[in-house]
This record gives structure tokens, C-alpha cells and sequence, in this order.
């Protein structure tokens, strides 16, 4: 182990900085963490929007994602935190997916295909020699029709937030063999019933100061230089701001964003399910909040990744989440009040042979370090543990 009797400084309190944090305190290391917002997340917090508590994004967890769902039992986040469902995508058309070969609405030839595509994949080992796009490689082995439509391409979408004509391939494989091809209750959907700082980074940050460290919100660190202090430093931010922490970097990306609308209904509004799939218009799934966090009437859209969606503003773009509610819900309610989060920068572009980053002195932790995950939670959470390990 390093000498860290100085103590570690983490930059950035999102998932990636307090999984880091956290590992250091178990330790018994001195960790310091500097963020510069209001509440800790990062990219996946609460915001305070026109005197009402929101997440800046609306995400889902899934079973295979064993060191977040380690980490919550570790800082005393209680199992009810998080909606256990198996997995079940159910579409307002109708279509159920429970699997490769019990999918309501699935052609059976293409259930056969999709499942020959998963034993190839697997005598693959789950990686191509040669990266390509997810599309490419869907084509290559027949994933057509309501299987590409509903299954494959939400998938990709979801996991990767990168379009499948763009998306990478092997990161996209990496995702199927630890959900679809894992142990039993890897592929099991895992919804929020606390806003995503109170999920985890509040709590780790509890965690943090009662083993004798520090989080520190409001705070800016504009210079490395300023950490002095420190016997060693982490950087846990999104890789847009390294340009001015760490300019020897030299990687750039480009990025994808995530649109998330809150529509308020009156209050017996209602889905009959916590999460359904959407694939008609610009919205891909709406969740119940009702159902989830007790936020009666309040249903959630999500579009994720690039498309025609950025050519509206704001109240456009709620206006056709309505429209779409609408024409799936006859006989929805006018919403009382509507909502548009956009992080336009919300992950890096998910695609083949994308590079990640690499600094010599600094230790980095962030979705976009891991050498082969998507951009996720589990992938944040993971880079902070590999960042803290780093240095013990």
C-alpha cells in the first residue's frame, strides 16, 4: 500500500467519485472529496427545478450490476431501495419480452434466431476480433423484425445510449453476457424508489464522513495544483471536464444525450405497470413514479441517445411526449404541469474501437475509464473501486 497517510482527494462526488471514496474508508484511508454542485451524483443526482425535487435523468438498474448493488449493502442502503421485476420490456402495442423464447408478439423463427445468435455469441466468447457497429453485427446473423425492433435495439439503446448504427459491438456483447447470458437474476430490471442521490451517493457520503472523512459540496477545484495537500489525488469527473483539470489528456469524445420529461397528471393517473415501452414516436419507455416513489399522477419519459427530438425545444418536445402518452393512454388527462431535463452530454458515444483514457501521476474513475463496459452505473461504480485499489 501506498503511503496515504496525507490522505486522498477525490474530484467529483458523482457514483464513480463516492464508490472510490467509500472503498478508500473502509480502509481506513483519509479520503476528501471536492464537488462542485449542490448534492452529490454527478450525472445522476436530484435537481431542484422550479421548486420541485427531480432526478436529471431517469435510469435503470439491472441484476448483473454486482458491485453498485454490493456497495449499497456496504453504506446501509435498505433492499426496498430499488423494485426487483424479472425481466419483462412490455410495450403499449401489446408485445411482451420475457426471454428469447417466451416473447407474446415475437414471430417463433425470429425467437429461434435470436436464440442461435446468444449460443454464437457465446462460443465467441462474447467478443468479435475485429470491433463493428451493433447493426452490422445484428445483420450478420438475421436479428430482423419485432426482435430487432423491440429487444435488440432498445437494448443497445438503452445500455449504450448510443444509436445501433454507431454503437460498438463488443461493448454491446459485454452487456448481453452479463445480463441475457448471466447467472440467474443478472437480467433482472432494478427501478429506483429514491431519487438517485439518495440511492447511493448521499448515503455513501454519510458512509464517508463516520469513517473520518470529508465531502465536501459547493466546492470547485479548478487546479489540481491546489491538492497539494494530498498524498494522492482521484479524478471522478465527466471527461468534458478534463480539458481544465488534466490538459495532458488528450482524448476527445464525442457525447450522447438523454431527454428526460416529467408529466404531471392529476393524481388517480396511472400506468397499471412501474415501466412501459414505447417505440411509436420519440419516447422509448414511461415510467409511473406513482408506482415507484409514491409521486402519484407523475409519469416519466425517456429518450435516450441522438435523434429528431433535438430539433424541438423544450415545450415542443413535451407537447409530442403528451401526444404520444395520449395516443397509447386514450383518455389521458391534460398534464397540470410538464418538465424537460436535457444532459446533452449525459455519456460518451458508444462506439467501435473507442478509445479510453490514460494519465500518467493522477488516478482516474469515471463510466468512460472502464476498459469495457458502457457507459452505466455499474461501470462508474466500478472505476472508483478500481481507482481506490489503484492506490492500496
Amino acid at each position: 500500500m501506498e503511503n496515504l497517510d496525507r490522505g486522498v482527494a477525490i474530484v467529483g462526488a458523482g457514483y464513480a467519485g463516492m464508490a472510490a471514496a467509500v472503498t478508500l474508508a473502509e480502509r481506513g484511508i483519509p479520503v476528501t472529496v471536492f464537488e462542485s454542485g449542490p448534492v452529490p451524483g454527478g450525472r445522476a443526482r436530484r435537481v431542484l427545478s422550479q421548486g420541485r425535487e427531480l432526478d436529471n435523468g431517469q435510469h435503470i438498474f439491472v441484476g448483473a450490476y454486482t458491485e453498485f448493488l454490493r456497495l449499497l449493502r456496504v453504506v446501509g442502503v435498505p433492499p426496498n431501495a430499488l423494485l426487483r421485476l424479472p425481466l419483462e420490456l412490455r410495450y403499449t402495442n401489446g408485445l411482451v419480452f420475457r426471454g428469447l423464447l417466451r416473447a407474446r408478439g415475437v414471430p417463433f423463427r425470429e425467437r429461434v434466431r435470436a436464440f442461435a445468435f446468444m449460443a454464437a455469441m457465446r462460443r465467441y466468447g462474447w467478443r468479435l476480433v475485429r470491433d463493428i457497429t451493433v447493426r452490422e453485427l445484428l445483420e450478420r446473423f438475421e436479428q430482423r423484425g419485432a426482435m430487432l425492433r423491440y429487444v435488440w435495439t432498445p437494448l443497445c439503446v438503452s445500455a449504450l445510449n448510443t444509436p445501433i448504427e454507431h454503437a460498438s459491438a463488443n461493448v454491446f456483447l459485454a452487456v448481453l453476457r452479463d445480463t441475457l447470458g448471466g447467472a440467474a437474476g443478472a437480467s433482472d430490471l432494478l427501478l429506483p424508489r429514491l431519487d438517485l442521490s439518495r440511492l447511493f451517493p448521499e448515503p455513501a457520503a454519510e458512509f464517508v464522513r463516520a469513517h473520518g472523512g470529508r465531502v465536501l459540496c459547493g466546492q470547485t477545484v479548478r487546479e489540481l495544483s491546489a491538492l497539494k495537500e494530498f498524498s494522492r489525488i482521484i479524478v471522478a469527473v465527466g471527461p468534458h471536464q478534463l480539458k481544465t483539470l488534466l490538459p495532458e489528456i488528450s482524448v476527445e469524445y464525442a457525447y450522447q444525450p438523454i431527454y428526460t420529461c416529467y408529466l404531471q397528471y392529476p393524481q388517480f393517473t396511472r400506468l397499471g405497470h412501474a415501466m412501459v415501452g414505447m417505440a411509436e414516436g420519440h419516447v422509448q419507455w414511461v415510467f409511473d413514479r406513482g408506482a415507484l416513489l409514491g409521486e402519484k399522477g407523475c409519469l416519466v419519459c425517456v429518450i435516450s441517445a441522438q435523434g429528431e427530438h433535438q430539433e424541438l425545444n423544450q415545450d415542443q418536445l413535451a407537447r409530442a411526449c403528451d401526444d404520444e402518452l395520449r395516443h397509447a393512454f386514450p383518455g389521458l388527462p391534460d398534464p397540470l404541469w410538464t418538465r424537460v431535463i436535457a444532459e446533452k452530454r449525459a455519456t460518451i458515444s458508444c462506439t467501435p474501437g473507442l478509445k479510453r483514457p490514460q494519465c500518467g501521476g493522477v488516478v482516474l474513475a469515471g463510466d468512460y475509464t472502464d476498459p469495457e463496459y458502457p457507459p452505466t452505473i455499474e461501470a462508474a461504480v466500478r472505476s472508483g473501486i478500481r481507482a481506490a485499489r489503484a492506490l492500496l
